[in-house]
């Protein structure tokens, strides 16, 4: 199962405190076997509900319009093949956490088709307690065409200190400018229902739909929502923001998942324009004034 950032104080199954090292380092650069995705426009239109689409945004929901494709549909094909190689670090499963997600468009997704997905282990890091596995995929249509890659931090808890090497800095692509306000501010609700829809284009994990499975885990208020779906939300957001209603016009989009979200949470986000091209970003609750996704940015096509 896959958990996300903000899940480091839960979910202690084994007792780890003289747990060997057990991630093989023999797996970085070894790319998989591609993986085969096919889907229609129901699943590119359930994607856009799970992830708040409205009916103001009839592009996204309609057939009769394409539809057209939020970009971070993305992660959906992208998701199984990157599990699959993680789980054959030798790791424990039970104790891993999603860092951070990267998305690079290369080109418009289609409404329907069989995409090929090819992940590999770029690196395994040592971080103190964690090690962190970053995971690159590459996604391509029937005719070859490279149309999106994608780049995970997945981190796993008690399996640092191993004498690796320290994950390598990341040049920033944009940062929130100091004592500038927000060029835009969008906030809205998200369902009671929202994980129960989002869990249905392909992440099943029960910690966000089974109440007793969550309080088993330490989330006795209920299950969370994924925060792939908090990342969708902050795509569609910026496509209001910033981009004309038009989600097709970004390029690239990232963002570090920090802390939970609960469904019927508000979200807001904020966006910063650092140049025409480059947009950094915040997504926080409304009701606990809390940041859940940073170091965010988006890149947009530019007149």
């Amino acid at each position: 199962m896959l958990y996300t950032a903000f899940e480091l104080t839960v979910i202690c199954f084994h007792d780890h405190v003289n747990r060997i090292m057990a991630l093989d380092l023999s797996l970085v650069g070894k790319a998989s076997n591609p993986s085969s995705f096919s889907y229609t426009w129901k699943d590119v239109v359930l994607y856009a509900l799970g992830i708040g689409a409205k009916k103001d945004e009839l592009d996204y929901l309609y057939e009769g319009r394409g539809p057209k494709v939020i970009p971070s549909f993305a992660v959906v094909p992208a998701f199984q093949p990157m599990f699959e190689i993680v789980t054959k670090t030798g790791g424990d499963l039970a104790m891993i956490v999603h860092g951070a997600q990267r998305v690079r468009l290369r080109g418009q997704i289609p409404a329907e088709g069989t995409l090929t997905t090819t992940a590999k282990i770029r690196g395994i890091y040592d971080y103190r307690k964690f090690a962190i596995v970053v995971v690159d995929t590459e996604t391509k249509d029937r005719a070859g065409k490279v149309l999106f890659d994608t780049t995970s931090q997945i981190i796993f808890r008690g399996e640092g200190s191993f004498g690796g090497e320290l994950p390598p800095k990341e040049e920033k692509v944009a940062e929130i400018p100091k004592g500038k306000p927000a060029d835009f501010r969008i906030e809205e609700a998200t369902s009671p229902e929202q994980a129960l829809l989002y869990r249905l284009s392909g992440d099943l994990n029960p910690l966000h739909a089974d109440p007793e499975f969550s309080a088993r885990v330490g989330f006795t208020q209920g299950p969370i929502l994924h925060g792939l779906c908090t990342y969708g939300y902050m795509v569609r957001h910026v496509a209001k923001g910033a981009c004309g209603g038009d989600a097709t016009k970004m390029t690239g989009f990232e963002g570090h998942f920090r802390k939970p979200v609960w469904p019927g949470d508000t979200l807001v986000t904020e966006g910063w324009k650092v140049t025409a091209g480059k947009i950094a970003l915040q997504v926080s609750v409304k009701e606990r004034s809390e940041t859940v996704l940073a170091g965010a940015w988006v890149t947009r096509d530019t007149p």
